[in-house]
């Protein structure tokens, strides 16, 4: 069974944003689950909002692409299938909630990425945003 899930993909200097949540030994995106009757938009803007303490711009949200992985880390799930999106925000980016750090993640640094999240480094670097 799939983990269905959404992802901010936000790139600075080449690098993409990543973050550890509590727990956990491997880096993933800004993002998670749907709650209920969630759209993609309203989904992606509460997770980075409660994880990260900033307002994504609407304006600017973008589909960049869809991905399937190997779950990490996610008792009962096989693979996440990971929507991703990009958009520009607003406020300071600060570690909120259950993540205890944000970081930024060159090449070099893939290896620290999740399966799913490595996989959307690889399509944001397709695109052209790495």
């Amino acid at each position: 069974m799939d983990l269905d899930v959404v992802a901010w993909v936000h790139v600075v200097d080449g690098r993409l944003l990543a973050v550890r949540s509590r727990g956990r030994d491997l880096l993933y995106l800004p993002g998670g689950k749907r709650e209920p009757g969630e759209d993609d938009w309203s989904a992606v803007a509460r997770e980075v909002r409660e994880e990260l303490g900033v307002t994504l711009d609407r304006p600017s949200f973008e589909r960049l692409g869809v991905l399937r992985a190997p779950a990490h880390d996610q008792p009962g799930h096989s693979h996440v299938r990971m929507a991703c999106f990009t958009a520009g925000h607003f406020g300071e980016i600060t570690a909120r909630g259950e993540v205890d750090e944000f970081r930024y993640v060159g090449r070099a640094d893939r290896s620290l990425l999740a399966p799913a999240s490595a996989a959307a480094f690889d399509l944001a670097a397709e695109h052209g945003l790495l």
